[in-house]
């Protein structure tokens, strides 16, 4: 299991919000979802991605994808001056920005939402709804955006993804889910890829022959009783040079590693699942339910139990002393 596909292989989209947006200038739309990532890809036309805070407008033409990294809010415009008309909220819920209901008055046809039918500018819109606390490890490596220019690559998945979306079959959502999945793999691929690339610790050491192999065991199999010395016996070193070479390259020791990912697993398991606490303590490796809780609620701040039963936008809010990854590096363009 390699890094990327190791953490794409957990949470997936389950009834992601997918749409082709039809705008006709002037046009604007603020986004205040709060949802953990968002892939925008321009069909026709040009689009503006706008940041909160000043940050530099980010130009998108046809084919370019646009990845955007939440909880933070964004503009989406026809220009980067042009003043929002609409705002999406949490659940792709829209409105003006004074309150008033708009998703009835814009929608077009299936999946199909905007201003003009035969707008100058169309976007491909997939928007992940749910935070899962293993993609939250490679999110957290993201910029708040980062976008990837056309490419031969992504453009069969976008085509593919523009005839599907307007389509309404059986297991359509399904389809659609799985569609938005390898367009994500495929843009993030590309990305921790280019050249200069300043991809995290973890991804780098993947490749490493020793710390390589020794992430990959605790990955594999998070509930196994790890040491230090079984790991380096297993990975073929001493357990000194494990510990300082795996310091080294994924920034904190073998057994801190360790913790953070079986808190991780178990973050989704308590959310994914109908697991009972004991069963989730056990499936990453505490021998008793108390020692999870205790370990859980000192890093995540609350107990499994009130974790499972508060909303997921609540888990974007972290304190950065929870994160196990930093995050927060400036927008990033992949250039050709």
């Amino acid at each position: 299991m390699d890094a990327l596909a190791g953490l794409l292989d957990g949470p997936r989209a389950r009834g992601a919000f997918l749409l082709r947006m039809v705008m006709e200038p002037p046009w604007a739309v603020r986004i205040e979802d709060r949802a953990p990532i968002c892939l925008m890809s321009v069909r026709r036309g040009t689009a503006f991605i706008v940041p909160s805070g000043g940050g530099e407008p980010v130009r998108l033409g046809p084919g370019d994808i646009a990845v955007a990294r939440g909880p933070d809010s964004y503009t989406v415009a026809d220009a980067p001056g042009t003043t929002a008309h609409a705002l999406i909220g949490p659940g792709g819920v829209c409105t003006t920005l004074h309150g008033r209901p708009l998703s009835q008055d814009m929608v077009l046809s299936v999946r199909t939402w905007g201003n003009a039918a035969d707008g100058a500018t169309s976007v491909l819109v997939g928007t992940y709804l749910l935070d899962g606390e293993i993609s939250r490890r490679l999110l957290d490596a993201l910029p708040p955006l980062l976008t990837v220019p056309a490419d031969t690559r992504t453009r069969p998945l976008l085509d593919l993804l523009d005839a599907e979306i307007a389509q309404d079959e059986p297991g359509q959502r399904v389809v659609l889910d799985r569609l938005l999945d390898l367009l994500l793999i495929a843009v993030l691929r590309a990305w921790f890829a280019r050249p200069g690339a300043d991809a995290p610790g973890w991804y780098r050491a993947m490749g490493d022959p020793v710390v390589g192999a020794a992430l990959r065991l605790l990955r594999n199999d998070p509930a196994h009783p790890w040491t230090v010395a079984s790991l380096a016996a297993r990975a073929g070193v001493s357990r000194a040079g494990l510990a300082r070479r795996f310091t080294e390259l994924v920034g904190e020791p073998p057994m801190a590693y360790l913790t953070g990912w079986r808190l991780d697993v178990a973050a989704d398991l308590l959310r994914e699942s109908d697991a009972t606490v004991e069963a989730v303590a056990r499936k990453v490796g505490y021998s008793t339910p108390f020692a999870f809780s205790a370990a859980f609620k000192r890093v995540r701040g609350v107990s499994p139990q009130d974790y499972r039963g508060s909303p997921p936008e609540n888990h974007l809010d972290l304190p950065d002393r929870q994160r196990r990854l930093p995050g927060g590096r400036p927008s990033a363009r992949l250039t050709p």
